[in-house]
């Protein structure tokens, strides 16, 4: 239960930040933000919100429902324009494919023959 109050508490310190100092970000980024902040200052740690975030991604498919229903108000927008948009999403995801490899190599992220234990 603690896990869920210091996020939401990420959360509304983002809204209230993002309200009255007029931040062109959305609430939940600049909530990110300073959670993210907190952890690596070791002001938050991990152990306290672990629990909840496994939660939340166990349920993740929920968030995404009313984007999903949202959609169904353009449907007729995107069988017009079907064409464009998979071409800008198959390019768009190539483009990140291309340049996530390029800067992994550029920063020397795996050598040939290392590999990385997972967790």
């Amino acid at each position: 239960m603690l896990g869920f109050s210091i996020l939401t508490g990420f959360y509304l310190a983002g809204y209230v930040l993002h309200t009255t100092g007029h931040i062109p970000l959305p609430a939940n980024v600049i909530g990110l933000i300073l959670f993210t902040a907190s952890l690596f200052l070791k002001l938050v740690k991990l152990e306290w919100v672990e629990e909840a975030g496994e939660f939340m991604i166990k349920h993740m498919l929920l968030f995404f429902t009313p984007f999903v229903v949202g959609t169904m108000v353009f449907f007729q927008y995107i069988g017009l324009h079907a064409v464009q948009l998979l071409v800008s999403l198959f390019a768009s995801t190539a483009g990140v494919l291309l340049v996530t490899g390029w800067v992994v190599k550029l920063t020397g992220g795996s050598k040939k023959g290392e590999r990385h234990e997972s967790r």
